[in-house]
């Protein structure tokens, strides 16, 4: 069986530090609240760069099909949605009145995977999923570094 669905792209996961803590330290309403317009910021960040796979509580798997990506691009776009997230914190604190202790982490991994679709669904397949999933789930994806092509550069926190 041959597939031709199968194209070299870019897997962003950003994802919220804290996000266990927070569920359990918070109203559900008032943590539903901002964990909405968290999201919704990074999303807004992305300015339809990336597509969207899925949203799984605090992490939006992104995805690019693009065999050159830039890094430039997408450095610069992980800090305007860095920049973004903070400045909605600060703002959703000052307007609830309260500390909220969550910070963003991202992993960027690049690759070769496809796509299927179940129902209105698409999901994706391949190696470079499961790797960058495996990031989020060691202590090296705690650490304050951008992860991009399969090597690590200091980024900012």
């Amino acid at each position: 069986m041959e597939n031709t669905n199968i194209n070299s792209g870019i897997i962003l996961i950003p994802d919220f530090s804290g996000f266990t803590e927070f569920v359990f330290n918070t109203k559900l309403y008032t943590g539903e609240y901002i964990v909405k317009q968290l999201l919704s910021i990074l999303i807004d960040a992305n300015n339809h760069y990336f597509n969207i796979s899925e949203i799984e509580g605090d992490a939006i798997l992104f995805y690019r099909y693009d065999s050159q990506p830039s890094y430039k691009k997408i450095s610069g776009m992980l800090k305007n949605m860095r920049k973004a997230f903070n400045m909605k914190i600060q703002e959703l604190s000052e307007m609830l009145n309260t500390t909220i202790e969550l910070s963003l982490k991202f992993i960027v991994h690049y690759g070769k995977f496809s796509q299927y679709n179940i129902g209105n669904f698409r999901k994706l397949y391949g190696k470079p999923i499961v790797e960058a999933h495996q990031m989020l789930k060691n202590d090296f994806a705690e650490q304050p570094f951008l992860c991009f092509v399969q090597s690590c550069v200091p980024g900012e926190k």
